[in-house]
């Protein structure tokens, strides 16, 4: 973790993380071998966490690009004339 990194900034970071859903898949797929699911509803569970994974992703980065945004006119009022 870097010195000047936020709690906020952290939790976004792991978030979006490949890794962290990766493990989160193998952990969930070891759990349901173990209670002896079937392969496909395995499948289709590990499916279903990297979909949300992609999801999260995807919602994290578009709210930095839109934070980091330079067009300045965007909130301006069109009544300049």
């Amino acid at each position: 973790m870097k010195n000047n990194e936020t709690t906020k900034e952290m939790i976004i970071r792991k978030l979006t993380s490949r890794k962290l859903w990766v493990a989160l898949i193998s952990f969930v797929s070891a759990i349901m071998m173990y209670f002896n699911c079937a392969e496909s509803e395995v499948a289709q569970v590990s499916t279903i966490i990297m979909a949300f994974g992609t999801m999260i992703s995807y919602i994290v980065a578009e709210g930095f690009a839109d934070g980091n945004s330079t067009d300045s006119n965007i909130f301006e009022d069109d009544d300049e004339e």
